[in-house]
């Protein structure tokens, strides 16, 4: 049996295995095979990764056998070896998932360094300072990774070192400062952890490989995942490769840059690069970086090199990539590659102009863009008037590291930006500089200000990945983390002040910026036409008002899933007190009274809906939610109550007592209200017609159906009931008001017994409505409401990787969904199928609902463009696997005719091989006969 294979050099991947090399491992593969200038090195798998949480974050001997014998390859090939007194080996060992993870996991650089390697890489380089901080840097890497010890600690002797010699930069310091910062920070690991940093390099080795591979449930990188999608069993490759230096010397450099602009999209090479510096600097923005331009003149025959390599690797992948690279005494090296994460301006503008280059088509351009970074252009954004008026307000310029615009109460710290957000609160979180565990707060921000760093700063790759507003480099504020503030031209703000931050400018302002909402136009509109030409499923909304259907309707919404009229009640003080009159209502006279005063409400807003529509089809829910929802809380509300309905408060208190129930998600609600209360049924139809006739009068062409939807259905008697009140209700006023026009009545599919008994309900209802929402919490036994306190602790466990109220269950709700459309079609092949839970704007959910063939998805205003997109994505991806099955069935199909035939042939041969032996058999018997006669002859002549 075949050893498994869990170690892989370069040379030996490409790539499209990133499944199993992570994108680093199969992008370095990539790049070694197509002879760019990649140091050495092998990929350790994330199958070896998963193994490791399998053996209780143990590695394997077979895993281990495998690890040694590359690394004598490693060292074979390099001519060096680890911890060698003449020609010693140093290997980077980083992290690498199949999807990018940007400063989520662990690296470690310099491996390999020892007390006795560092005076032999002295000796060979004649460069003191820059052995000494190589080792330095090594201690403090592994200190920090694969030990756990606190990274600003380390920080912090560096920073008494730069006081006590009174200089401002770590290239300031000296080879003898490296001396002492590597012998104090060998004092600090064993004071901490009561053991000597080790000596032998492949106890290193071993124990980084092993933190790498514990990065991948880190808390940022969960949180990352978390946010991003990504699951929990794909592991994290780990990449070993040999080291090259940017910090040797003035003829040395690194730095991070991209083929084009990720901020603005422009068709340029951006980055930074920082001389005598190792990658980490560039990322951590402890120094402030150069712009890659200027590469040009420190080195140009580097940059020439680094200029045509971004090229040729941007038509390589059709894709913006985000390069990382190294040059050792004037040599380039290139040590990553990876799509670029940018903002949902750029993505759309390098999709848009991709196109037009001709370098990829409308499909590779859809599938470009995260559908959930169309959100990013969705959100207000500051008025140029009141930008103007507030000039006098800069406080502060810095880079403008990703756009957006974003106001709120400073914060100093993550922790604090969370539970601020947690309260409801908008923040804007100030850094002296940000690291990868500030995550979580980065995320909850408005906007993410920092004091240090470049465009390609931690801050600022960060921010544009999750599409947060950042300004970073902000060099004139001075950061008092301990007493919660800066201060900026001896100007004082505290936490809790608010700011504004443009990060399409830069600028940072005192106090709040007026926004405008956005608009979608320019790049925007022209890819979201593309979209709309590929999907094939329409993207609805849903909508319980005249301004939220207007809005849709301007990010494209083709019609209304879902009015939830319930919703409805709540916009004035008139609304509520005649809903609470409803709900206290003890007699049919009472509930009468009631409905005569909410009838024209509703009439007023599905005439104002179905005008913002404008003729598009619109469904309207009834009643939903439980009644006791709409009681007065407050002695006041209660008082006044009564006295409209000329009762006592004791009797409003009883219907309080009456109407509350112990589950009422699963009780008295939806069909269930218009069974008891048939008239509450018959003015909500009456109110949905007479708005429907009155649009379809004032406007002639729309031609205007509204679907009328009954909620909460689990049994066909029920709907034929509801279904029975809405037709006579809707017959009769149609009737009344001597015009023609058709209606459909139809059901919400959120009962798992309504799923199973799909077929019948089709027998009545015209259309299904998944209602995911309901569906999902019916399914798994679990309140939405309530499921967040317990469910954390279920994603911490591996036991869900994400919400399935945020993603559709594919494998148990999503099992209903199948069933309830192929057995509504199978009763009525034109029954029109949709969504209208929380899935309908979720792209994981969509790409499902893609599988299903269902007509539309509907979604809340602010994500319709989001969904119109995830539907195109998902069309072309659906069609790609039909397409590769039937690719993968052509030969099946070959064998199966060549095997046909072969019987074929066969069989003809086997029926041949009868008449042959007949035909045989014949010409022996003639023989035999001709044979007699000669003989008879013979005999007669010899007898004459």
């Amino acid at each position: 049996m075949a050893v498994k294979k869990y170690v892989y050099k370069f040379s030996e991947g490409n790539g499209k295995m990133r499944e199993l090399l992570g994108g680093k491992g199969a992008n370095l593969a990539e790049m070694s095979n197509i002879g760019l200038p990649v140091p050495s090195g092998f990929t350790i798998t994330t199958e070896a990764c998963i193994q490791y949480y399998h053996d209780n974050e143990t590695i394997a001997p077979e895993i281990q056998k495998q690890i040694d014998k590359y690394t004598a390859w490693l060292q074979k090939t390099t001519g060096k070896k680890l911890g060698d007194k003449k020609n010693p080996l140093l290997v980077s060992v980083r992290s690498g998932a199949r999807a990018s993870m940007p400063g989520m996991m662990d690296t470690i650089l310099n491996l390999g360094m020892n007390d006795e390697v560092v005076q032999v890489v002295e000796e060979k380089t004649q460069n003191k300072r820059f052995a000494y901080d190589s080792y330095r840097r090594f201690i403090q890497m592994f200190g920090d990774v694969v030990m756990g010890l606190s990274k600003a600690k380390f920080e912090e002797l560096i920073d008494a070192m730069k006081e006590k010699k009174g200089v401002k930069q770590d290239v300031e310091l000296d080879a003898d400062d490296m001396v002492e910062l590597t012998k104090e920070f060998k004092e600090f690991y064993k004071k901490n952890l009561g053991e000597d940093f080790p000596q032998d390099p492949i106890v290193q080795l071993n124990r980084a490989i092993m933190a790498v591979f514990r990065s991948w449930n880190n808390e940022r990188a969960i949180y990352y995942r978390r946010m991003n999608d990504i699951p929990d069993d794909w592991g994290t490759a780990v990449s070993v490769m040999e080291m090259v230096f940017g910090n040797m010397g003035n003829d040395c450099g690194t730095g991070v840059a991209f083929s084009r602009n990720p901020a603005t999209g422009e068709n340029k090479l951006f980055g930074e690069f920082l001389m005598n510096a190792q990658g980490e600097d560039v990322v951590a923005g402890v120094r402030t970086p150069e712009p890659i331009d200027h590469l040009k003149k420190t080195m140009p025959a580097a940059y020439k090199e680094f200029a045509r390599i971004s090229k040729l690797l941007e038509h390589h992948y059709h894709d913006l990539q985000d390069m990382e690279f190294t040059i050792e005494h004037g040599k380039l090296f290139m040590l990553q590659c990876r799509n670029g994460k940018r903002t949902a301006n750029a993505a759309l503008k390098i999709a848009v102009d991709m196109v037009n280059e001709k370098l990829i088509t409308k499909d590779e351009a859809l599938l470009m863009v995260e559908p959930k970074q169309l959100d990013d252009l969705l959100h207000p954004t500051f008025d140029k008037a009141d930008l103007k008026n507030k000039a006098k307000d800069v406080i502060a310029k810095g880079l403008a590291a990703a756009p957006g615009a974003g106001c709120g109460a400073i914060v100093f710290t993550a922790k604090e930006a969370e539970e601020q957000a947690a309260a409801g609160k908008k923040v804007v979180l100030v850094r002296l500089e940000t690291s990868p565990e500030d995550i979580a707060g980065m995320h909850v921000s408005q906007a993410i200000v920092t004091v240090r760093g470049g465009m390609t700063s931690h801050a600022a790759v960060v921010a544009r990945g999750m599409g947060a507003c950042c300004v970073s480099g902000c060099g004139d504020i001075k950061v008092d983390e301990e007493n919660k503030q800066f201060t900026v031209n001896g100007e004082v703000f505290k936490e809790g002040d608010i700011i504004s931050v443009d990060g399409n400018t830069g600028l940072v302002y005192r106090g709040e910026v007026k926004s405008v909402p956005a608009t979608i136009s320019g790049n925007f509109a022209k890819f979201m036409k593309w979209a709309d030409e590929r999907r094939t499923m329409k993207i609805r909304t849903n909508a319980d008002t005249p301004e939220d259907a207007a809005r849709a309707v301007e990010f494209g919404a083709e019609g209304v899933g879902l009015v939830r009229t319930e919703h409805m009640f709540f916009n004035s003080k008139e609304r509520i007190e005649a809903i609470r009159m409803l709900c206290v209502s003890t007699t049919p006279e009472q509930r009468k009274k009631a409905l005569d005063l909410l009838e024209p409400y509703q009439t007023e807003d599905f005439e104002g809906i179905f005008e913002a529509m404008k003729g598009r089809s619109v469904t309207v829910r009834l009643l939903d939610p439980p009644l006791h929802e709409f009681l007065p809380q407050t002695p006041e509300a209660i008082k006044e109550v009564a006295d409209k309905m000329g009762i006592t408060v004791e009797d409003v208190q009883a219907a309080d007592v009456a109407l509350k129930e112990f589950n009422p998600m699963m009780g008295h609600r939806g069909c269930r209200l218009d069974v008891t209360y048939p008239e509450i049924g018959v003015m909500q139809t009456r109110a949905i017609i007479n708005a429907a006739i009155a649009i379809n009068k004032k406007h002639r062409t729309w031609h205007l159906e509204p679907e009328i939807m009954v909620p909460l259905v689990g049994e066909k008697k029920e709907l034929d009931y509801v279904a029975d009140i809405i037709r006579k209700t809707a017959d009769e006023t149609i009737a009344a008001a001597k015009v023609k026009m058709n209606y459909h009545i139809g059901t919400m599919i959120e009962v798992p017994r309504g799923a199973i008994n799909a077929g019948e309900l089709a027998e009545t209802a015209e259309f299904f409505s998944f209602g995911t929402n309901d569906l999902t919490q019916m399914t798994f036994g679990f309140s939405r409401d309530d499921a967040g306190k317990f469910l954390k602790d279920y994603y911490d466990k591996h036991i869900y990787e994400s919400d399935p109220f945020a993603h559709i269950d594919v494998n148990g709700v999503g099992k209903l969904v199948r069933w309830a459309a192929e057995h509504g079609r199978a009763t009525r092949p034109d029954i029109h199928l949709g969504v209208c839970g929380e899935h309908g704007g979720d792209p994981v959910s969509i790409q499902f609902f893609q599988t299903l063939n269902l007509d539309y998805v509907s979604c809340s205003p602010y994500r319709v463009p989001l969904a119109r997109l995830a539907a195109a994505q998902a069309a072309i991806r659906v069609d790609a696997a039909k397409k590769a099955e039937k690719a993968a069935a052509k030969p099946a199909k070959k064998a199966v005719r060549k095997t046909a035939a072969k019987k074929a042939t066969a069989k003809k041969t086997a029926g041949k091989k009868p008449a042959a032996k007949k035909t045989a058999a014949k010409k022996t018997a003639a023989k035999k006969t001709a044979a007699k006669k000669t003989a008879g002859r013979k005999s007669g002549r010899k007898a004459k």
